[in-house]
Parts: structure tokens; C-alpha cells; sequence
């Protein structure tokens, strides 16, 4: 086990570690996502959830789409997405998602969607139509769908992933012992339920999980060994970065040598695939999840 200094929020409050330093969003790819997502009155995570890595996605032309609108019912401690009562849904929403990706002429799309717990579906049929209408003008682009908590309410869950999409990820976000402060609103056996449910479905099951909000190593590897337990297939780690000062505060900065050990860890306990670096985000290179 590797073990290094860790860097404390405190410490570095004002000057994030060299590894933490992303470009700033420019070029003409950038600008044509940027026009394309203004156009079609879309909404994404990279803009919701403060990602540090749009500059890079959206300079390569690709970009996750949230659907489903952009107010969720939970209210998560880490995240950037605003929380409250959410207006109703726009079910024109499938055709303009799937006419941008069209448009954008990506090989690879990444859906996401905020919560809707209001709703009695979970917005399972809005997911199912996005795909399905994906597919049918894009028949050669893969997807990924990332879809949310349907505490319990299986059938959202199946009608959410029978649409035709090649990964159906789930994010588990922290471990056990931080799921009350960090995530409220959701259960750690939960989400490890509906990922084995949907392995059980026969598709290809991702997750993502945040670090730096004061989990320990021996946390982490349980989680990792809950997740091969429970047929997680791929696991995304990444640094947790304090959107705003309202949100939780980064308990440390963990050292990018960690992320690599972490990694060859999760590719001994069980994982097919481990995509582990302080910017890693859950869907950061999705492209590469399609055929592990």
C-alpha cells in the first residue's frame, strides 16, 4: 500500500495542487458544442455540475446531456446541480437530444439525468424515448446512460434500461460511512442493489465513486469489493472539488500516485475496468467503457 503526505484543504485553500490544473474552454469544437447546446435549448452536466473537464470534452466535440431538466429533488451535499421543486418536464425533450447528437455527429453519447423523485415513473419513459429515438437517427452511436437513484421502483429502472443503450451506470459517489452526510437522500445497499439488478438485466454496469471527502484506503477497498460482489463491471475515481462554499468542504487532495494504486487495486479485487486520476469524472472517456 502506497502511502504518501496528504495534501489538507486548509493548506491549499487558495492554490489547488499543480495536478488539479485544467484548460481553460476554447477552439472551434468547443464553440460548435457550446452553439449546438444553446440552439436546442439543452441542458448538461458539464455546465450544471461544474465540470472541470468541459473545456477538454467539448474541445473534442462530445458532451453529456442531462435530461429531465436541470432542478433536482435531492439535495446532495457535493452537488453543483440547483435542488427544489423542478417545473414540468418537456416530453419534446427525446427528439431534440437525439437530433444534437445527430447534429454533432458523436460516436459516442452520455445521457444523465437529475433526480425526479415527483414523478411516478422516477422519468423512467422520458429516458426510455431519449434512447430508443437516439437509436433510430443514430443507429451507428453507442451510449451510456447514467442514470439516478429509483429508490426501489424496479420497473423505472427496467423500462430506464431498455432502451438499447451499451452502459447503464449508477453512481455510488462516497463510501458506506459517508452516505448519510453526502448523500442524504439515497442508501449505500440501495444503489448496490440496483447496480446488481441492472448486471442481472444483461447489460454493462459502471459507477463512480468521489474521493478526498475523508474516506479512509480500507473504505475504499470495501466499496470496491461490495461493487465486484454485485456486478459492477467499470469504476470511475475522482477528486472531489467544493463546487461553492455552501457545499461540503474537501477534506483532502489526494495524490495522483494514489489514484494509480487505487486502480491496480481495483483490477485485483474483481473490476473489468478502473478509470482512476484526480480529474476523472464519471463519464471522462466513456468512449473507452463501450467493449471492456
Amino acid at each position: 500500500m502506497i502511502e504518501l503526505p496528504v495534501i489538507s484543504e486548509e493548506a491549499t485553500r487558495r492554490k489547488k495542487p499543480d495536478w488539479l490544473r485544467v484548460k481553460l474552454p476554447i477552439g472551434k469544437e468547443y464553440a460548435k458544442v457550446r452553439k449546438l447546446v444553446d440552439e436546442h435549448k439543452l441542458h448538461t452536466i458539464c455546465e450544471s455540475g461544474n465540470c472541470p473537464n468541459m473545456g477538454e470534452c467539448w474541445g473534442a466535440g462530445t458532451a453529456t446531456f442531462m435530461i429531465l431538466g436541470n432542478v433536482c429533488t435531492r439535495s446532495c451535499s457535493f452537488c453543483a446541480v440547483a435542488t427544489g421543486r423542478p417545473p414540468e418536464y418537456d416530453q419534446d425533450e427525446p427528439r431534440r437530444v437525439a437530433e444534437a447528437i445527430q447534429l454533432m455527429g458523436v460516436k459516442h453519447a452520455v445521457l444523465t439525468s437529475v433526480n425526479r423523485d415527483e414523478l411516478k415513473d422516477r422519468g423512467a419513459e422520458i429516458w426510455y424515448q431519449t434512447v430508443v429515438q437516439t437509436k433510430e437517427l443514430c443507429p451507428e452511436t453507442t451510449i451510456e446512460t447514467l442514470i439516478p437513484d429509483v429508490k426501489s421502483k424496479w420497473e423505472a429502472l427496467y423500462r430506464m434500461i431498455e432502451g438499447g443503450q451499451e452502459v447503464v451506470s449508477h453512481n455510488m459517489e462516497t463510501v458506506e460511512s459517508l452516505y448519510r452526510r453526502v448523500r442524504p437522500q439515497a442508501k449505500y445497499a440501495r444503489s448496490l442493489e440496483q447496480i446488481k439488478l441492472t448486471k442481472e438485466y444483461g447489460k454493462r454496469t459502471k459507477t463512480g465513486i468521489m474521493l478526498g471527502l475523508g474516506e479512509t484506503q480500507e473504505e475504499v477497498f470495501k466499496a470496491m469489493d461490495d461493487l465486484a460482489e454485485n456486478g459492477c463491471d467499470i469504476l470511475t475515481l475522482g477528486q472531489y472539488l467544493q463546487p461553492t462554499k455552501m457545499h461540503i468542504e474537501v477534506a483532502e487532495f489526494i495524490h495522483p500516485e494514489i489514484f494509480d494504486m487505487y486502480r491496480e487495486e481495483g483490477l485485483k479485487r474483481g473490476l473489468k475496468y478502473v478509470e482512476s486520476g484526480p480529474l476523472v469524472r464519471s463519464s471522462y472517456h466513456a468512449e473507452r467503457h463501450v467493449n471492456v
